[in-house]
């Protein structure tokens, strides 16, 4: 036992108890036909002509559906005659390079193979003009460029970082995405504060610039799965982008209880957030441009996702992590998106103790003015998968004041391995 675990060896880890949490539901139940549909029914098909070299945007977030919605879109492209073929579009993601980059849309299934179509990927951007009256530079993806037409795709959805009329989505994938290091860079030095105005003025540039034929906007419901799929013309993005985003925001997921101790993440990636964690869920952020309302003293998690490559991104946003989770950490593709965005609190690392066990002992013993002996805890398997959590015997007394919330099971004892490892969620069926 290290010095660290002895001084926190005294915490009771308390008993805890399964709840689902119930949220409307609404879903696409075949993501290829309904794309299909939407397709036809926006009339996008004349906009491009037999012989067009197509661009299509891929970006490096966990979409549900997202290989199936990008391959239904490579096929329609063909289906007019065109020449598809798929672009990495996620700013300074995967170490800023060409060949991380294309990495990253091959964890999320997303092939030549998979597709139906060429993977191209470069780092190469061009200056395109300046935008606004701040006279901001506007960069595009060169290969991009030199296509006959671009097709966005994207979630639409709150963003972990800024607030405004437009977050992440496709005026996002057009400024960030597109822009590679150098817009990804531009925007986020002008401020978190200003982000949404900065997106705005310099994504409505490129659609007016460039040849972006439209943009697939993807809304999701509060169990991650694809609700609806909307094709939108490129004049049209702008204005119909808006009140898709408050749409989103009706359909995000919240944990009902509103305070509690210590909050238990199971993993962190960047294919959750682009923070690791969703920061609304949290209430925590990694700038002061939002405002807070923290719901937990204490935040535990206990390994980054695969998916993440190491990319530590929001592990400042942690208080406690096992060793595993630091010895996962691959800096040097976890750093160029902090040099990118300019949040370097979002880097600041955790506490780093032995193991799984040691980790929620500590985070525990960080709370203040709290029964140790029955604290108050939260426990998820990652940000995006709150349907299912479960929660201590401290909370058990709150959980009739919400009716979305409903007792599974017996109350049980967390178990730890010889080594520490907590018995994760999934391995308990």
């Amino acid at each position: 036992m290290s010095k660290l675990a002895e001084l926190v060896s005294f915490i009771r880890i308390p008993r805890m108890i399964e709840v689902r949490q119930k949220f409307p539901r609404p879903q696409v139940g075949q993501a290829e036909e309904e794309l299909n549909r939407q397709l036809k029914a926006a009339g996008v098909g004349s906009r491009i002509h037999p012989g067009d070299r197509v661009a299509i945007t891929a970006g490096s977030r966990g979409i549900d559906h997202i290989v199936e919605v990008t391959r239904g879109t490579v096929r329609f492209v063909r289906e007019q005659g065109g020449i598809p073929f798929i672009i990495p579009a996620m700013g300074s993601h995967g170490g800023a390079t060409a060949e991380g980059q294309e990495e990253i849309l091959a964890s999320l299934g997303i092939t030549e193979e998979s597709c139906g179509c060429p993977v191209q990927s470069s780092m190469e951007t061009v200056c395109i003009g300046h935008a606004g009256e701040e006279r901001l530079p506007v960069y595009v993806d060169k290969l991009a460029l030199e296509a006959d037409g671009i097709i966005l795709i994207n979630r639409i959805k709150p963003h972990p970082s800024f607030q405004g009329p437009i977050e992440s989505g496709l005026m996002k994938m057009a400024v960030i995405g597109l822009g590679k290091q150098k817009g990804a860079a531009l925007c986020h030095s002008l401020g978190m504060v200003h982000m949404s105005e900065n997106i705005q003025k310099i994504g409505q540039y490129i659609l007016d610039h460039t040849h972006v034929l439209f943009g697939i906007g993807l809304i999701e419901n509060a169990y991650d799965e694809t609700a609806e799929i909307h094709v939108i013309k490129a004049e049209e993005i702008r204005s119909r982008e808006e009140p898709l985003l408050k749409k989103a925001y009706e359909n995000f997921p919240r944990i009902a209880i509103p305070r509690y101790d210590v909050l238990l993440v199971e993993e962190t990636g960047k294919n959750i957030s682009g923070a690791g964690l969703d920061t609304m869920i949290i209430s925590r952020y990694t700038h002061d441009g939002i405002p807070k309302d923290p719901h937990q003293q204490m935040i535990c998690a206990l390994r980054l996702t695969e998916e993440t490559h190491g990319n530590a991104c929001g592990m400042g946003l942690i208080d406690v992590v096992p060793e595993k989770y630091r010895d996962a950490i691959d800096f040097m593709n976890t750093y160029p998106n902090l040099i990118t965005s300019r949040i370097y609190n979002s880097a600041k690392m955790p506490m780093v103790v032995d193991n799984d066990k040691v980790a929620v002992q500590t985070a525990i013993n960080g709370c203040m003015g709290i029964d140790y002996d029955n604290p108050k805890l939260i426990w998820m398997k990652n940000t995006l998968d709150i349907g299912r959590i479960f929660v201590s015997e401290a909370l058990w007394g709150e959980i009739p004041e919400y009716p979305e919330l409903e007792i599974v099971g017996e109350p049980f004892e967390m178990r730890f391995r010889e080594n520490g490892d907590l018995v994760r969620i999934d391995e308990m069926g």
